[in-house]
């Protein structure tokens, strides 16, 4: 199996909306693009010929949104292995899915949260390494927003490290979502990327979110990355260093212009880390 390398520096999202722009757009205006294999598979036509060019000028990296790795059905083994076979044909390197899930007899369409339990530890770590083994790589998992929490006998962040240790996984770090977590369920957000193993953290998110209330915080990817998660990333940078990191926007899109400004705003966080590394390897 033959693979591309793995993305590095700042990256956009792949997004159906903003085809014509990606295709006209500068090489190096961005270090990559992340799309979602689930909404490509099997897709001809000019649709599939814009996605052949754009993988060709640009790395792509992947992030599925249907494989429910916490669900209570059988993973869909068709599913992994067309995904395989989309990463293969792509040389994608970088393969992320969902820390929760999303399915119980048909789609749910939303992404919907895990107990912390030690139960669903060893539950949804299974089903990692079987979608790992199908895959035939290794993957990284995403700390996914949630508002209604269900049982929680441990702490987000202890039941997050054991996933990872017994599925011997990857994590997607969503900044975004981490800020709207800490918000909505007042925790510290800086204490929580002080608990993370720096090894295991591969790949970075951000986005910007909604302000309902002081106490409530929506995560929309619809909007600019505020302040706060501006802040927080350069926390992360400095905690595990300069690692690859996607700018996510998936509706409300404003010019790309504007979209590859905060592009850049990583690339010039990701510039100052690496200049001033204090990095924490634990």
């Amino acid at each position: 199996m033959s693979t591309g390398s793995f993305p590095q520096g700042a990256g956009l999202g792949l997004r159906r909306a903003l085809l014509p722009e990606l295709l006209a757009m500068e090489a190096g205006a961005v270090d990559f693009l992340e799309c979602t294999p689930d909404n490509w598979i099997n897709v001809g036509g000019r649709y599939g010929d814009d996605l052949a060019r754009l993988a060709e000028r640009f790395p792509l990296a992947c992030h599925g949104l249907s494989l429910s790795l916490g669900g209570p059905s059988p993973l869909d083994i068709g599913l992994l292995r067309d995904i395989r076979q989309f990463l293969d044909r792509h040389a994608v390197a970088f393969f992320s899915e969902h820390l929760s899930y999303c399915s119980d007899d048909g789609q749910l369409y939303d992404l919907l949260p895990l107990p912390f339990t030690d139960e669903a530890v060893h539950h949804v770590a299974a089903r990692i390494r079987q979608a790992q083994d199908v895959l035939g790589r290794r993957i990284a998992v995403e700390n996914i927003s949630y508002y209604a929490a269900p049982y929680q006998a441990l702490r987000e962040v202890d039941f997050l490290r054991a996933v990872l240790d017994e599925a011997d996984c990857d994590l997607l770090l969503d900044v975004n979502n981490l800020y709207v977590n800490s918000i909505n369920h007042s925790y510290d957000a800086s204490e929580y990327l002080a608990a993370l193993p720096a090894g295991r953290v591969v790949y970075l998110h951000v986005a910007g979110h909604y302000d309902e209330a002081p106490d409530l915080k929506i995560d929309t990817h619809g909007a600019t990355v505020k302040g706060d998660v501006w802040s927080l990333l350069e926390q992360a940078y400095q905690r595990f260093g300069a690692r690859p990191t996607l700018l996510e926007r998936d509706f409300n899109f404003p010019p790309l212009a504007e979209l590859l400004g905060e592009v850049e705003q990583i690339r010039a966080r990701q510039q100052a880390a690496t200049a001033c590394p204090e990095v924490r390897r634990a």
